[in-house]
């Protein structure tokens, strides 16, 4: 079941393209992971599904409704966490869940007083007086508390520390399971996007480039290493899978996006007939990326 579809979605401001025919899915119960260079139309997209922006063109559809006819009844079942969100400073932690709990038929107070001790909030505690990252538990507090159906976060880990970040992902974890909530979520911090995400997609210049489960895309990349002759050439022309290529002397490195194990020696040899001593070695979400990014910043695009 989908929680979360576009087709063709479009969002310009002015004559200037954002988000560029978005055709997005995202499966009930899972964790999707939108990566992107800066500039790429993260947080465009994220506004526009959340109807905080009208689309220019396409449709999106969120917990099966138009995005531009979200109303209360299905807002009330989104929880929306921003790097940038606004809390009411001179509310106590205390107060925030007082406030918030009229707003939603599906507040659960007993819910409420389980995320305060997950994450180590005072509810006596003045908002105004949280440290950033204590402020981001009391964002999260206000839009779980009601058990929404879909949690969209846009970099909640931005200028967090290290042990708060991992504090967060062990809280989404943990809670994503137990309640089987659906999470799409922005950030920069692939390190911390591959502990928590089963899929990712990564927007370039607007576009979708890719869209796959985690474990499929680390499965395909892999860096290279190989022996070749030291004096031959290398071709002018390399397979498109190839990327971030790398030659000195004998020694060849690349990082291949669509491999094979039984097919790499081989294709190898058809550039360097005497290739040898081909090793592999899997890469890291945050390697992949960089890889990507760089692809993306050379040429506009990259091979998929």
């Amino acid at each position: 079941m989908k929680v979360l579809e576009t087709r063709r979605l479009c969002r310009t401001f002015g004559p200037k393209p954002v988000v560029r025919d978005l055709d997005l899915s995202v499966e009930s119960g899972s964790i999707y992971a939108l990566l992107g260079p800066n500039g790429a139309g993260k947080t465009t997209t994220l506004k526009t599904l959340m109807n905080l922006l009208q689309p220019t063109s396409g449709v999106a559809w969120v917990l099966d409704i138009d995005s531009r006819q979200l109303g209360p009844q299905e807002l009330a079942q989104i929880g929306y966490v921003s790097e940038n969100q606004d809390l009411p400073e001179w509310m106590t932690v205390a107060e925030l869940m007082d406030f918030c709990a009229p707003l939603y038929p599906t507040w659960d107070q007993a819910f409420a007083g389980k995320l305060v001790k997950k994450f180590e909030l005072d509810p006596k505690e003045k908002i105004k007086n949280l440290s950033r990252g204590t402020r981001m538990k009391a964002a999260l507090l206000s839009s779980l508390a009601y058990r929404p159906r879909l949690l969209v976060m846009d970099e909640p880990f931005s200028g967090l520390d290290p042990l708060v970040r991992d504090e967060l992902i062990q809280g989404i974890l943990e809670l994503t399971d137990q309640e089987q909530w659906t999470v799409l979520i922005s950030s920069h911090d692939v390190d911390e996007v591959e502990k928590l995400a089963d899929n990712v997609g990564v927007l370039n210049d607007g576009s979708l480039f890719l869209s796959e489960p985690l474990e499929r895309l680390q499965g395909r990349f892999r860096q290279v290493t190989a022996r070749i002759p030291e004096n031959a050439p290398t071709p002018k022309a390399l397979p498109p899978s190839w990327m971030a290529v790398e030659r000195e002397g004998a020694s060849l490195v690349f990082v291949h996006s669509d491999f094979r194990m039984d097919d790499v020696k081989g294709e190898i040899k058809t550039y360097w007939a005497g290739v040898d001593k081909v090793t592999t070695s899997p890469l890291s979400l945050r390697e992949i990326f960089v890889v990507l990014a760089k692809a993306f910043r050379m040429s506009g695009g990259g091979p998929a």
